[in-house]
C-alpha cells in the first residue's frame, strides 16, 4: 500500500485529542491521526469489545445496608481528629 500525502485542517478540539494521543501512546502525529481515523471508520460491529476481569472478593466485612452510617461515622471521626490537631 502506498502512502498518500495530503493537507488537512483540524479543528482545535480534534488537534488537542490527537496531541493527547501522541503523548499518551508515544506515537508520531501521522500514526496518531491514522489510528484515530481507522477507529472512527470501523463498522460498529467490528470494534473490539472491552473485557473487565472480575474477582471474587468474598463476603463483605461489614453489613452493606449500613454503609452510609459507617461513612458518616468515619467522616465524623476524621473531623474530630483534625479539630484536635489544631489545639
Amino acid at each position: 500500500m502506498t502512502a498518500m500525502r495530503t493537507t488537512i485542517t483540524l479543528d482545535p478540539d480534534v488537534d488537542a485529542l490527537v496531541r493527547k494521543m501522541m503523548r499518551e501512546r508515544g506515537v508520531p502525529f501521522k500514526e496518531a491521526v491514522n489510528e484515530a481515523i481507522r477507529a472512527g471508520m470501523r463498522p460498529r460491529g467490528s470494534r473490539p469489545r472491552s473485557r473487565t476481569r472480575t474477582y471474587d472478593m468474598g463476603a463483605p466485612a461489614i453489613p452493606l445496608e449500613k454503609a452510609l452510617r459507617l461513612a458518616g461515622d468515619l467522616e465524623d471521626e476524621e473531623l474530630v481528629r483534625k479539630l484536635a490537631l489544631r489545639k
